[in-house]
């Protein structure tokens, strides 16, 4: 199988970016530095600086996975500079490298507003949970790739969550597998449960499930959420969901789904979204195809085999910019898919821009702008968006399958599903 050289554990990537100096008017500078006038003899307004602050993990347990963000964050940032995306502005980043450390997170943004960032992004789920307090009392923008944490807590915060929603996923992917999926019992309620780490994604999933089931008993049976320490070792969770018929799987999942078809337990559907997702190059290296054959995902982008406005840009910047890795970083997983997400971002940033002007640019020209976001995706209006009190973006979810015959993650469903807030 493919060696992809994947060994971090939790959530996704890291790289630096390079920012481009762009003369996007057409001055141009001679060999002392000095401006050279275009033809019209007007001189090239300067480009404003926009930096967006970095909060990330280089040297701790998730830099190797979250190094596939920052690639992402790295060429999308590259690629609207050199677009001229946002007219009059040089997007720039700052990193700092918060080794997956919550005590951490504050020294770290504080690091990086010194050195001039103007907002912060984050892939790490808990920074969001860390840093509440501090940008909503500071009235500084922070867009995160997912927030591990029940998203009506920032309702009307500076925190915008451009990913996942745990606690609507479940609802959806539950509710879409009671109306489509053709495993699904007839002659009684489905049992389902999971099992996973410790974390603050899974424990949400856990009771919205739990939630759907004493909501719906006739549909579903809830039999266990099992939490543990950061453990391989799956014993007593795999006998207690032998008996599922539905289970949602830990992140990574390989040493899991191994453990447990290798128990002799092949009636459940494994079931997660897009955070295992992001760790399918270990199911390639374990060879686990097979034991994970028609397992359901929520996702909330297109996959890689698709065609689309932001797929086609990912692929495109993939092949451009990493052209002897480009197949390995999508044979690892989701993870440079938050693309989308970093291009929402830059959405939001060029909406401030065109509404106060390169030069009047700050966290409240920002949040104005982020609270009065909608995203349209390939006809799908209002796909995410942001209000007044919203502080997630995601509205439609895509439901997809793995399949063995091909080794790879393909749509269950043709269409976009608008996400269920209520069991």
């Amino acid at each position: 199988m493919r060696a992809l050289g994947q060994k971090g554990i939790m959530i996704l990537g890291v790289l630096l970016l390079v920012p481009m100096l762009m003369m996007a008017c057409g001055g141009s500078s001679d060999d002392n530095g000095d401006l050279t006038l275009p033809p019209d003899g007007t001189e090239t307004p300067p480009l404003t600086k926009i930096t967006i602050g970095n909060l990330t993990d280089k040297t701790g347990v998730a830099s190797n996975a979250l190094s596939v963000i920052d690639k992402a964050l790295e060429d999308m940032v590259e690629y609207a500079n050199e677009q001229a995306m946002i007219p009059g502005v040089e997007l720039d980043i700052e990193i700092y490298d918060g080794q997956w450390d919550p005590s951490k997170d504050i020294p770290g943004y504080e690091w990086l507003r010194e050195k001039g960032a103007d907002l912060i992004w984050t892939p790490v789920p808990p920074a969001v949970e860390t840093l509440q307090t501090k940008v909503n009392d500071d009235q500084f923008v922070l867009f995160a790739a997912t927030a591990n944490i029940d998203l009506k807590e920032l309702a009307g915060g500076y925190e915008f969550s451009l990913g996942i929603t745990p606690e609507y996923e479940a609802y959806t992917l539950l509710k879409w597998i009671v109306e489509n999926d053709p495993d699904f019992p007839q002659d009684r309620p489905a049992r389902i449960g999971g099992a996973s780490w410790l974390d603050g994604y899974s424990a949400i999933w856990f009771a919205a499930a739990e939630n759907y089931a004493e909501v719906h008993p006739d549909q579903f049976e809830w039999v266990e959420g099992y939490l543990n320490e950061f453990s391989f070792i799956w014993d007593v969770e795999i006998e207690g969901l032998k008996d599922c018929d539905y289970v949602f799987v830990p992140t990574p999942m390989h040493k899991f789904v191994e453990d447990y078809r290798r128990a002799g337990y092949t009636q459940a559907k494994f079931v997660g979204s897009d955070v295992p997702a992001a760790f399918l190059g270990m199911i390639d290296q374990a060879e686990l195809w097979d034991e994970i054959d028609g397992m359901l995902f929520t996702r909330s982008s297109q996959w890689y085999n698709e065609e689309g406005l932001i797929i086609d840009l990912t692929n495109k910047l993939l092949n451009e910019e990493h052209p002897s890795s480009a197949e390995d970083i999508r044979r690892m997983g989701s993870g440079y898919l938050s693309g989308q997400q970093i291009y929402m971002m830059i959405e939001i940033i060029k909406n401030a821009v065109e509404t106060v002007g390169p030069e009047n640019f700050n966290s409240e020209a920002l949040f104005d702008a982020a609270t009065s976001f909608s995203f349209t995706l390939d006809g799908v209006e209002n796909f995410a968006s942001f209000d007044e009190t919203k502080r997630y973006a995601q509205n439609y979810y895509g439901i997809y399958e793995a399949r063995a015959d091909g080794e790879n993650l393909f749509r269950a469903d043709p269409e976009w599903h608008e996400q269920i807030f209520t069991p």
